[in-house]
């Protein structure tokens, strides 16, 4: 069984620690503590620092694959964060929404979905359109089938133009289906099943792997124009559940994933070899 997922990044923690220098002993531990977080106490880090180290110990103290325990840490974090500059703040609130999550106007910060947080951003210059479809997910949960459906389609768009943008890759916005989208940035990462590259990328098993991808993708596209928001369908969404909902996600992530995965992978074939 693979390990838990780290909703927070160790980065994202270590640059918050770093911004503790700005306030005081007694206030970080408030913060903690009024979120029912103890100190390590069998931290041994020290970098002289009172404050950092005070900071660090309750980070160690958070269980940072629990969303509950997450929830109540970027409370704690927001807080802390409130009280300083914004131009001291604002690195740390782009590594955390590089983590996947949510900052609103009033400083509230929302973890990422477990699941969600296999989406790599780190490597992107604008991820925020993706995270609007993550978050809106998230939010939906079972309770919104026809939502979670339409989201799914929306986060391969935008993924497929992300990928196209971070590439320099023309596209329509209006007038390029999501077929078309689809194409395009799987040949713009050399990841189209006709595409001719080094390695295992052109092996006949990871060709008929991309194939189904690009099926599963379109896939989600199809369902969403039978029973997704977005759109008038023509006939009730009659029989949608749950499970149909989760299946889309899934299948969107696994495309999605797919794509940023290779495009932030400084060893995939793209680097060497422009788009077929």
């Amino acid at each position: 069984m693979s390990p838990a997922t780290e909703l927070i990044s160790s980065t994202t923690r270590g640059q918050f620690r770093d911004l503790t220098t700005g306030s005081t002993h007694s206030r970080i531990s408030a913060a903690f503590q009024d979120e029912g977080f103890a100190p390590n106490p069998d931290s041994s880090w020290d970098d002289g620092s009172v404050r950092r180290t005070t900071a660090q110990h309750y980070l160690e103290s958070v269980n940072w694959t629990d969303h509950g325990h997450v929830t109540r840490a970027l409370r704690a974090m927001a807080r802390l964060m409130d009280e300083l500059d914004d131009q001291w703040v604002e690195p740390v609130r782009k590594s955390l929404r590089r983590d996947g999550c949510r900052i609103d106007d009033d400083g509230t910060i929302t973890p990422p979905a477990a699941p969600l947080a296999r989406i790599p951003l780190g490597g992107l210059r604008d991820p925020d359109a993706i995270l609007d479809h993550l978050h809106r997910i998230h939010r939906a949960g079972d309770g919104d089938p026809a939502l979670v459906i339409g989201s799914a389609k929306e986060l391969i768009e935008s993924t497929a133009k992300t990928v196209l943008i971070e590439r320099g890759q023309p596209f329509d916005d209006k007038n390029d289906d999501m077929a078309l989208l689809i194409r395009k940035a799987q040949h713009a990462l050399q990841l189209h099943p006709t595409s001719v590259t080094p390695g295992p990328d052109s092996s006949d098993a990871v060709k008929k792997i991309l194939g189904s991808v690009s099926g599963v993708a379109l896939g989600v596209n199809e369902l969403r124009n039978l029973t997704g928001t977005g759109h008038g369908p023509g006939t009730r969404r009659v029989g949608l559940r749950a499970r149909h909902a989760r299946l889309a996600v899934n299948a969107a992530l696994t495309w999605c994933q797919l794509m940023l995965d290779t495009l932030t992978d400084p060893d995939a074939p793209w680097h060497s070899r422009p788009p077929a």
